[in-house]
């Protein structure tokens, strides 16, 4: 009897307990990558803006809002690759530049991935949106010779008229480590406007458009001309986006975890919000395409509400690099895209690569936080792997830190961090510690002018700023803090030669 007691109490527990409750289940992982949303787009961020984001200011009153994120490059390819891989662009075949939408694979094939970190650890994994870093397009026959050359694709586009459509591309992102994908190769300016699904054309680009706003400094509804899908709709790439998003996470389950990457092709241009959107900021076209970019991102948070999922979903929410916006801009709209920061996307200045970050996580993340850590969005691949606290490949993730310890309030600083490295459109680097910032070149690195200066005999060779005083990096102290200026220097160099990954002597940077 006493046995059959206990076998009954063994069972009545067994009953009792969900094998797959939110409480023992790895969380869901939602990044959601805006292109080229400014620091000072959100109003979460900068209460002053023309632009009103309700859904992302709910967002951050729900987790923590990073004051000092930033990408690892201020234009778009180099940052996928270091969000993807952990490691900083200029280590890829692709230093520096940004792909096309002909160019071929960039993530070499062997490499580890965050997709390919979670899939190995049976998470569902989906990727929609704007891949932009490349697929291997299939060649004709009678140029397919041209492949042998391992830059071919890479540093500049494939000739289309070489490309065979009929056939499916190979190396896209179902590849490295993506269960489902619906994603347009690049930007939504740079021509074949097509989509892909599970890595094949949905349909052949047939048709031809002739670009439009051609003239307009790639500003407003601007796109190049080039060959298109015959049904492709500017003006639905957002939304459809966000349906594909949807359809993803309508189909998980809570016995299986899953994650899912969103990558927008907004605000970046066109700027083509929709009739419901237009004239509903203060911002013009630019300011109601972020507004519509703000009311899609809801429609993903509402759809985890729906779903009984949001609970146990780790949301991170940012940019890929800084705004294009001019100063002629702020002038007219009186809204300043990157904030109090200088420069905008592709600069080496603040303004082209410190970028809004939000991670929401209900019960591990204090809601309504503010976090000043230095972070970049290459930790993406070491946190995923803290969160789920398995063993991570110092030897081929060079850039990657876990900002875990920062999340749960255990740490005020990104631990064993060195630095944190950007780069500018035209290569620039520049190395950021503590309050101070190395940029190796004098001008803005990208859009901002003066792009380049050349440095006159005896002059200094770069820019030294002290963040914590200076923000608007109105003061180059280069020549006033000459060791300093070498400190960082060799500290740069040092990450840049490193083959593993270089830490901070001080592992408790409290």
């Amino acid at each position: 009897m006493k046995n059959l007691l206990f076998l009954a109490i063994c069972l009545f527990t067994l009953a009792c307990t969900k094998p797959h409750s939110s409480t023992d289940q790895p969380p869901n992982i939602v990044y959601i990558l805006a292109d080229d949303l400014g620091y000072g787009d959100i109003a979460a961020f900068n209460p002053d803006g023309k632009i009103k984001t309700p859904n992302l200011d709910r967002l951050a009153a729900e987790g923590m809002r990073f004051t000092d994120a930033h990408s690892p490059s201020s234009v778009c390819t180099p940052t996928r690759y270091a969000l993807m891989t952990g490691r900083y662009p200029w280590r890829s075949r692709l230093p520096q530049g940004v792909l096309r939408g002909y160019s071929r694979s960039l993530i070499e094939p062997a490499r580890l991935t965050v997709a390919k970190l979670l899939k190995n650890e049976g998470y569902n994994t989906g990727m929609v949106g704007k891949w932009h870093l490349g697929v291997d397009w299939i060649s004709k026959p009678a140029y397919a010779s041209l492949e042998n050359d391992p830059l071919y694709g890479i540093k500049n586009d494939m000739d289309p008229s070489h490309i065979d459509y009929s056939q499916a591309p190979k190396n896209g992102p179902t590849t490295r480590g993506f269960d489902y994908t619906f994603f347009l190769p690049a930007s939504l300016d740079m021509p074949p406007y097509v989509y892909l699904e599970n890595d094949r054309l949905t349909e052949l680009p047939t048709a031809y458009t002739e670009g439009s706003s051609l003239n307009s400094g790639y500003t407003g509804p601007f796109w190049r001309e080039g060959a298109m899908a015959p049904s492709f709709d500017f003006f639905g790439v957002l939304p459809t986006f966000v349906n594909k998003a949807n359809d993803f996470l309508k189909k998980q389950t809570k016995e299986k975890p899953f994650f899912l990457y969103l990558a927008l092709a907004a605000p970046h241009t066109p700027w083509m919000p929709t009739d419901d959107y237009r004239g509903q900021s203060a911002a013009g076209e630019y300011g109601d395409f972020v507004q519509m970019v703000d009311a899609e991102v809801g429609r993903v948070l509402r759809t985890l509400d729906s779903l009984g999922m949001a609970e146990n979903t780790v949301v991170f929410f940012t940019s890929d690099n800084g705004p294009f916006w001019r100063p002629a801009f702020s002038e007219r709209f009186g809204h300043r895209a990157a904030g109090a920061l200088r420069g905008m996307k592709g600069d080496a200045y603040e303004g082209g690569h410190r970028v809004p970050f939000i991670v929401r996580w209900p019960g591990k993340v204090e809601a309504n936080s503010v976090s000043g850590a230095t972070t970049t969005l290459a930790n993406l691949l070491a946190t995923t792997a803290d969160i789920l606290n398995i063993p991570f490949p110092e030897n081929s993730v060079e850039d990657s830190y876990s900002i875990l310890p920062v999340l749960l309030g255990k740490a005020k600083t990104v631990p064993r961090q060195p630095a944190v490295v950007h780069s500018a459109s035209n290569g620039y680097y520049a190395i950021r510690q503590g309050p101070w910032k190395l940029i190796e070149g004098l001008g803005s690195g990208g859009f901002t002018e003066p792009k380049v200066i050349k440095p006159t005999p005896g002059q200094p060779t770069g820019q030294l700023y002290n963040l914590e005083s200076d923000l608007a990096e109105t003061e180059d102290v280069y020549q006033k803090y000459p060791e300093k200026v070498k400190e960082m220097t060799e500290l740069l160099n040092r990450i840049r030669q490193s083959k593993t990954r270089p830490t901070s002597a001080n592992t408790n940077q409290d």
